[in-house]
Parts: C-alpha cells; structure tokens; sequence
C-alpha cells in the first residue's frame, strides 16, 4: 500500500510525485501513454535520426519557475539558450527580435524603442516578483505588491484598446502580439496580455531554452529523480476510476476536470460536481512537424538565429487571426507558433537535414488539416521553404485530444485562458487543488497556475497535500538532496 498515487506522467504529475517522494513518502505514478512526460515528450516521428517534440518545445519556464527553480533543472538537463529568444517577421524583409537584452532589442525598433525599454524593463528587473505573482495562486495577497502592481498596469494597457497608446510603429507591437498570441485567446485580452508580457520578460531576462535532445529530457530528469527517491513508473496504466488505484492516503490527480468527473463524478458534491461540468476549455491547435533539407530561408536572415518565430505579421492580423479562431473560423493567414531546435541542437537531425516544429490555432474539435495554411505562412516570410520540405506530418485538434486526455478539443491549456478561468481554475477557492474528496487533489494544468512546463500546478498539490493529510512540510528538491 503505497502512502501517494499520482495519476498522469506529464511535467505536473512528475512534479506532484517527485516532492511527495522527496518528503520521505512511498509514491506509485500511473500513466496511460507507452512512455512519460505527457506535454514533454520527443519522438521520431517521421523517420529514424529526426527527433521533434511533441508538444511544447522551448521552455522559458524551465528556468524561471519556482519548482524548476528549486528543482535546480539546469544541473539536469543541458539548456541550450539562444541569444535572440524570438522574433516576429513583417512583409518586406523586416523583422522585430526580442534578444536577451533588452537594450540590444530596443535598439532594434526604431522610434518604439524607448516606449518598448519603459514597458518591460521594470518586469524584468523584478523577473522573480513578477514570477512568485503569476505562478500562485490569484487569490492571495502578492508578497511584493509593488511588482504586482506594475504588472498589473501593465497587463490591462496591453490588453485593452490602449495597447498602442506608447507606440508609433509596426515592429514593437507586432513583437507584443506575437508572444501573446501563445495564450490561445482573442486580442486584446487580459489573459493573452499578461501571458505575453510573463513570457516576454522571462526572453529578455534569462532566455528561452531549449532542452538538448528534446522535450523529453526534462521529463526523464524528473522521473529520474522520483525513482532516486524510491518512487515506482507504471505505464500502460491508464485509470479510468479511482477505484482502480491502489488504496493509498494521498491521491493527486494530473487530469482535467472532464477526467476527474469520469473517474469519481459519482462521489462529488453536487456544487462541485457542477462546477467541473460548467468548466470552460478554449480552442485547439493543429500541429505541422516538418522534416527539411536546408534551415528556413529567411527574408530577414537575423530570424535565423531565433529558437521562436512568431508568424503573424503586424498586431492587426495577430489580432484578426486569433480573433477568427475565437469566432469558430479557421483563418486564411494563420497565427503560427515555429520553433527551429536543430538550428542549436544537432542531436534532432542527421547532418544535412532540420526539423521544424509549428502549430497554428483553431476551433476546438477541429478535424481540419492545416498543413498547406502553415506551410504558405512560413512560405510567406521565408520564400523557397516549400522546396526544402521532405516531409511533413499533421496532428489536427480532434488527434490531439485523442492524444492525450486532457487536451479537451485539442486544447493544451487544459481550459480558456480569459480571466474568470484562471480565478475559477476549475474553482473559485483559496486552495482549487484541493477537492471534497478526503486525500484527492487535482495538479493538472487546469488549476493554478496554467499552462506551461512549469511543475507549478503538481507542486501546489503536493505541497497542500504533504500539510493535510502528513503533516509535513515541502522537503528540499534540489540536485544535490538526492
């Protein structure tokens, strides 16, 4: 009988299982899938020697989150961090790069560049801050109001119709846009503004790395450290009750809420039980890999150099783009989302040949093949691509929510990013980890604080959980506490 069952392998439930582990408990994690990480897997997925992720693929959080951070993840994994983090191409050859610095990205866009230093400067300079706010909880006081504070201004002027009352150009808000567009919501928008405006300062203060050997390599670095400390991998488990699980204390559950309604819908309180029905999930993605015979020709040749592009053009078509999506369209001209990881890590491709990671947003449920409207928006910013493609292989919105249970319509946020979900995230609660059931906990990405490979939503249960149920406080995680 072990002390802790976790439900589901990916980074949250690796990181719910890895502090209950270190805090002298016996742990079992059971996962569905053939092999772990659930958003932090890397496959051949077209031909031997070529590795794409699956899922996420640059990883901003890697080192800024404050699980990874205490997890010490770069004295685990080799984070590859390019000095240009991401850039966004407009028509003519012209392109808006956000670099590691900050004054290096300012000089870059023309009369812009001062308003664009005076947006994100105080972000950065108070990176950790703007980190402890974002990563909790919402429903708490911030233990540095000033730099919650700052960037809460800072979110409602960019996600509201005052977004480019400091800006005079293209370059500055295309690049804004860019990086909030990852949010999957309409623009403007709190939700995709303050989820840009994080990522957009995590680029300039510390970069966005990219995981030598993939995705997956953070996962397994995980899952390392919870068999280190005496935890057990099943695989090829999937549990559909939770009567299916081994009697255990604690029970944490890396599921959406949908998942959580299948296995014990039955035992839930009827308010709560409503609640998860009334979950709001957001729209989906179609994934395109692509297996090249040349890098991506770039009309601006600095985009070479980028781990992310953002493909949209300016801040009206990012805007208008999203905004189909949210209206149930599949747009013409796509926001895509490419990440170029063999440009830095040459484990992903035999010499000679890239892989190229993209995706762009559409309505949830999509069945819609989006490859051809992908391929002409990179072929848009990078004439030629076409004839350097050898392969390529789509994963709509419906295969991704085949792929995996808790992408809800194919959506990977786990839930719609718009400000009543990340209050009611699936609850509104102090503690939305926690559910009626005595020992059950949910530590998907559908509770606080979201999206992203950042370990936080398996750490807050595991740490509520450790204080409930054992009494016990959160025990070291660092690399050396094995």
């Amino acid at each position: 009988m072990p002390d802790v069952v976790v439900v589901g392998a990916g980074p949250n439930g690796l990181a719910a299982a890895v502090v209950m582990a270190r805090a002298g408990l016996s742990v079992e994690l059971f996962e569905a899938g053939a092999t772990i990480g659930g958003g932090a897997r890397t496959s051949e997925l077209m031909q031997s020697g070529h590795f794409h992720d699956v899922c996420s693929a640059v990883h901003p959080m890697a080192v800024a989150s404050p699980f990874f951070k205490a997890f010490e993840l770069f004295r685990r994994v080799n984070l590859i961090t390019p000095e240009l983090s991401y850039g966004s191409p407009l028509d003519g050859g012209r392109a808006a790069l956000a670099y590691r610095s900050l004054d290096r990205t300012a000089e870059g866009l023309g009369r812009d560049g001062g308003a664009y230093r005076r947006l994100m400067a105080p972000l950065v300079q108070r990176i950790d801050d703007v980190m402890d706010f974002t990563q909790n909880q919402l429903l708490r006081l911030p233990r540095n109001p000033l730099a919650a504070g700052i960037f809460g201004l800072r979110t409602l002027e960019q996600g509201s119709g005052l977004w480019n009352a400091r800006f005079k150009e293209e370059l500055a808000p295309a690049l804004l846009s860019g990086v909030a567009a990852h949010a999957i919501s309409h623009q403007p928008s709190l939700a995709a503004s303050g989820g840009g405006l994080m990522l957009g300062a995590l680029g300039h203060a510390g970069g966005w790395p990219i995981p030598e050997g993939g995705s997956a390599s953070i996962a397994a670095a995980m899952a390392q450290d919870l068999i280190n400390h005496g935890g057990v991998i099943h695989t090829h488990t999937p549990i559909d009750r939770l009567e299916d699980l081994p009697p255990a204390r604690a029970t944490l559950l890396n599921v959406a809420p949908q998942g959580l309604l299948n296995m014990a819908g039955h035992a839930l309180p009827t308010s709560y039980r409503g609640a998860l029905e009334s979950f709001r999930y957001g729209n989906g993605s179609c994934k395109v890999d692509f297996i090249l015979s040349g890098p991506v020709p770039w009309t601006a040749p600095e985009l070479a150099n980028a781990g992310t592009v953002h493909l949209g053009g300016t801040r009206a078509e990012v805007a208008r783009s999203e905004n189909e999506v949210s209206a149930g369209k599949h747009p013409d001209r796509p926001y895509v989302l490419v990440a170029q990881q063999s440009r830095f890590d040459a484990s992903r491709a035999p010499a000679g040949h890239h892989t190229l990671w993209a995706y762009c947003h559409v309505p949830a449920g999509s069945t819609r093949d989006m490859t051809e409207a992908v391929t002409a928006q990179i072929e848009r910013f990078a004439p030629g691509f076409r004839d350097l493609v050898v392969e390529s292989k789509a994963i709509t919105a419906a295969g991704l929510a085949k792929y995996n249970r808790n992408y809800v319509g194919g959506d990977f946020s786990a839930g719609t990013m718009d400000l009543l979900n990340l209050v009611q995230r699936p609850v509104v609660s102090h503690v939305p980890w926690r559910t009626p059931l005595r020992g059950v906990y949910l530590c998907s990405s559908s509770t606080p604080p979201g999206p992203g490979v950042t370990g936080m939503p398996g750490f807050h249960a595991a740490r509520y959980a450790l204080q409930d149920i054992f009494g016990a406080p959160v025990p070291s995680l660092g690399f050396d506490a094995a």
